[in-house]
């Protein structure tokens, strides 16, 4: 029996999970990720804890599971997308590694639009131009961390480091890079041009050779095979942006599905065989099926706010929880659910970990009042999260002919029935919820059994190791009430438009 492990890099957990060539988990292994904060709106990580942590759920993954690391046939690694991690030429990380939440270059996008660069950059990439890019990145390090910026050998992305570290081969996987707009769509290569219009010509040197996400891009080494459990040899590779690897475990093969990933960050997205080039979608890049391109909307704005809620609001419901043996989702979703969607609760705007709007927008509640308790705040930040999912769902949908025919719905929103349904009701369409727990580890495991030959081809692979779980069909009776709180909730976006940058001021103590 071949197995397959999928290693999953997000923006708040490390996991490993190891599957049957039927799709089956026999078993996953987490670590919580930690963030550091130096300063506000940096959000960094540690690149050798972070390389420690996927050892050690690798090492877990193979003890939880009794399976002997000889029968581990491959292994896929996806991440988060944008964000950076450098490896420097002194053979070591160049820094901290920057998670893809942070904003800290939100005036290089502001300044680039102005100017007349994005324009330039759009017709070559396909992309507007995110704060959270490695480009903007690499430019507010050159302009404020030199010495980091010049001791950089590799520019890397979040799992394209995690891969190196496994097999100490420098590779970049297209998925992840045609999303960092180092890419020219549509010649699929690097683009010196691009480089030259971000004032970053000399970085080229330091973009690794590009691969496909199904391509063997090396075998673990000796060395890492001692930190991680694995057998020196086992093959690796390329891997896929995270929200390529979570579309595939939805089933998404073609343009007839909407995939929707309720995660640290709100993932709308489908696939086509063209590019979506008049401006009016964030970001196009190219999937793992090779024929499609990924049209994609997506800001921090998800369920990670739900995380925030629990952790920073709920601490001490979350311990009594534990401690009678319960999960506090499970009591989240009978406080939403003992609401009816009619029912006021506060607008709240999923922005604490960054905006789909305004680039200094940040999280809030608007509407409280003395009768508000726990149960309508949880509420709020249910329905707040899915607003905003249905805010850049709008823009995909003006860019298709026909309508889809379903939603494809993962992370933690799908694992809530309540919250499942709200999707449908808030979105107008069929939502289905997918059997696999881990679907970014899946989806890694997918691509590797094509790679080892395990299955022809992902449509052939997908076929056989995903499945449908539950659908839900929008309540009618539901609908109208959901369409009332959107337009309120986009009103008070509209409202506070002007108010983010004089409270930016505020916080970086400039007034």
């Amino acid at each position: 029996m071949h197995y397959f492990i999928g290693l999953d890099n997000g923006g708040t957990t490390t996991k490993a999970a190891l599957f049957d060539a039927n799709g089956r988990e026999l078993g996953k292994a987490l670590v919580a990720t930690r963030s550091l904060a130096p300063r506000p709106g940096f959000v960094e990580r540690d690149m050798e804890e972070m390389w420690e942590a996927n050892c050690t759920v690798l090492r877990q993954v193979l003890e939880k599971t009794g399976v002997d690391a000889k029968d581990v046939a491959g292994v896929g690694i996806c991440g988060h997308g944008k964000g950076l991690y450098l490896w420097g030429k002194d053979g070591k990380p160049a820094r901290n590694g920057i998670i893809s939440t942070d904003n800290r270059a939100y005036a290089y996008p502001l300044q680039w639009a102005a100017d007349g660069t994005e324009e330039k950059v759009f017709a070559l990439s396909a992309q507007h131009i995110l704060s959270c890019q490695p480009v903007a990145l690499l430019a507010w390090l050159r302009d404020n961390e030199p010495e980091s910026y010049h001791n950089i050998q590799w520019v890397f992305a979040c799992k394209d480091y995690v891969r190196f570290r496994l097999t100490g081969e420098a590779r970049a996987e297209i998925t992840d890079y045609s999303g960092a707009n180092l890419m020219n769509l549509h010649t699929r290569q690097y683009d010196r041009e691009l480089l030259k219009l971000f004032g970053l010509e000399e970085m080229e040197a330091a973009l690794p050779p590009l691969c496909l996400a199904t391509e063997i891009c090396g075998h673990v080494s000796e060395e890492a095979a001692e930190r991680c459990g694995l057998l020196p040899g086992t093959p690796v590779i390329g891997g896929m942006f995270d929200i390529n690897a979570c579309a595939l475990a939805a089933g998404v093969t073609d343009p007839e599905t909407i995939c929707m990933i309720a995660g640290t960050w709100s993932i709308n997205e489908y696939i086509r065989r063209e590019p979506v080039t008049d401006g009016t979608v964030l970001m196009n890049s190219l999937f793992c099926l090779p024929e499609y391109y990924l049209i994609e909307e997506s800001s921090p704005t998800s369920a990670g706010n739900n995380e925030w809620f629990v952790r920073t609001l709920l601490p001490e419901c979350r311990r009594d929880a534990e401690r009678e043996g319960k999960s506090i989702y499970e009591i989240l979703n009978s406080w939403v659910g003992s609401l009816k969607p009619d029912e006021f609760v506060p607008v709240f705007l999923p922005f604490v970990m960054g905006s789909n709007v305004h680039p200094n927008a940040h999280g809030s509640f608007v509407g409280l009042s003395l009768s508000h308790g726990r149960e309508h705040i949880a509420r709020a930040v249910y329905e707040g999260i899915a607003f905003c999912h249905r805010y850049h769902l709008e823009k995909l949908l003006k860019t298709r002919e026909t309508a889809p025919r379903c939603i494809r719905l993962a992370g933690g929103a799908a694992r809530s029935e309540v919250w499942a349904q709200m999707f449908a009701d808030v979105m107008k369409l069929p939502v289905e919820t997918v059997a696999a727990g881990e679907t970014g580890a899946l989806g890694c495991a997918i691509g590797a059994a094509v790679a080892t030959g395990e299955y022809a081809s992902l449509n052939e692979a997908v076929e056989h190791m995903t499945a449908v779980a539950r659908r839900y069909e929008p309540n009618p009776d539901w609908t109208a009430a959901y369409d009332k709180k959107y337009r309120l909730y986009v009103r008070t976006l509209e409202q506070l438009d002007g108010l983010w940058d004089e409270m930016q001021d505020l916080i970086e103590g400039k007034a």
